[in-house]
């Protein structure tokens, strides 16, 4: 097994990535109960206390709150030790002094600036006392959670914290990492050179519109309601720090990123962490919070013909994401009662959910969907989290509402239907980890 330091990288094999595995072992045997999420900010101020260890820790201890869990009685980790958002810490400039001073280390001295790893968190964290099992994701929250509900269903750990943050640095993007060298290796070899990030949903969006019509103007009323959820989302960077709401002109009028992404079809990179608890039903019983059931868990496994994924490819890899879900939880389309899956960049949401076929969506029939009633007072709340695009770019907004939304804790954001089963899950149909949350298992 692969290791970063002591902590394992999980193996391939925990991932449910084909279809015909009928239901999922772990379903019935992990819940989630506690959620934890930090301050927000766009940037790192360079203060000890803001840094993205802190804010991590912070998370940590606020997810163990919110389930009523003691902190020692706290016994799994499992953590993405990525954090890097935007820009990377240049490799000449010294750590600042008072971080030092803050801070124990850990494996490498961008932990707790630029990079987190178990060793930091428990070094820092000494109230984490009885920590017996720690695991790495990688990529995001999406992964984590699946990760961690397979450890918990596997009795590999009785209750697990989760644990994702992203820092925000002074820079732009791609001028750091594997960019900033001289020559690329590995898969990087057969990518776009030059290629931006919106690039790949521009491609499929103009594909998606010459193949079934429409325009990027039925696109404004998806992302003025998924603005509009993130300013009911307190936990948020825009409900924090810029209470903006977006009129559909406003989003009309945006200048191109690439055509045909506009501004308020990106995200906006910030500094956040978010921690969640996760247990088994029966010592879910005695803690704070109702428990949500992980019904199931698949990753995206997208084999792309070419330099990039096809609209078609894109399609089958959705309907496929759909298939093994609803397999693994023993469930159809029909006894979802919202979806939540990911939006950064906003123009392929629609994809996930036609393959979802959430409420009856087909191929072809998303954008004339985001024409009708898709808000959360109404009977077919689409991403009542107001993902990325409503709250800043974390990739975890989808997964916390789930939660809430199911434990009838999301506020001004709550779904009048009944919440009863969610998806969320990202990042997008070429690669991303996938799940559904039910309030039972039946």
């Amino acid at each position: 097994m692969t290791t970063i330091g002591q902590t394992p990288v999980v193996p391939q094999e925990w991932f449910r990535k084909y279809e015909g595995l009928g239901a999922w072992e772990g379903k019935g045997k992990v819940v989630a109960v506690g959620v934890g999420h930090s301050p927000t900010a766009r940037r790192w101020d360079g203060a000890p206390e803001t840094s993205i260890g802190a804010l991590a820790i912070d998370s940590l201890r606020r997810a163990a709150e919110d389930a009523g869990v003691p902190l020692d009685q706290v016994d799994g980790l499992v953590m993405d030790p990525t954090t890097t958002t935007g820009a990377y810490w240049p490799e000449d400039r010294p750590i600042p002094e008072d971080f030092l001073a803050a801070f124990k280390p850990g494996l490498n001295r961008m932990d707790g600036i630029n990079s987190l790893s178990t060793e930091w968190i428990l070094n820092n964290f000494p109230e984490l006392s009885n920590v017996q099992f720690t695991m790495y994701a990688s990529t995001c929250m999406s992964q984590a959670i699946c990760v961690a509900a397979e450890a918990v269903s596997r009795g590999l750990t009785k209750n697990c914290l989760v644990l994702k943050a992203w820092d925000n640095l002074e820079g732009r993007y791609g001028q750091g990492g594997a960019a900033a060298q001289d020559t690329v290796s590995g898969r990087d070899v057969a990518s776009l050179w030059g290629a931006v990030g919106p690039y790949y949903p521009a491609y499929w969006f103009n594909q998606y519109l010459h193949k079934y019509g429409g325009s990027h103007d039925m696109m404004a009323p998806f992302v003025v309601n998924s603005k509009r959820n993130g300013l009911l989302f307190p936990e948020g960077f825009w409900y924090q720090n810029r209470p903006e709401p977006l009129s559909v002109e406003d989003y009309l009028a945006a200048r191109w990123i690439i055509q045909p992404v506009n501004l308020y079809d990106c995200d906006i990179p910030i500094m956040s962490s978010a921690a969640y608890l996760f247990t088994t039903p029966e010592r879910a019983k005695d803690m704070k919070q109702k428990p949500v059931y992980i019904m199931s868990h698949t990753q995206a496994n997208t084999k792309h013909r070419g330099v990039e994924q096809t609209l078609e490819e894109c399609e089958e890899s959705a309907t496929r994401i759909a298939h093994i879900l609803y397999e693994g939880a023993g469930i159809t389309s029909s006894d979802l009662s919202f979806e939540n899956m990911y939006d950064g960049y906003t123009l392929f949401h629609h994809l996930m959910m036609e393959g979802l076929k959430y409420r009856g969506v087909q191929r072809g029939e998303g954008l004339d969907f985001y024409q009708t009633d898709i808000s959360i007072e109404g009977p077919n709340p689409v991403s009542p989290s107001g993902g990325n695009a409503g709250s800043g770019r974390t990739r975890f907004w989808m997964h916390t509402d789930c939660i809430q939304q199911i434990q009838g804790r999301a506020g001004a954001r709550q779904i009048k239907i009944p919440a009863e089963v969610g998806v969320s899950g990202g990042p997008h149909p070429r690669g991303g980890d996938f799940m559904t949350w039910g309030a039972s298992v039946d």
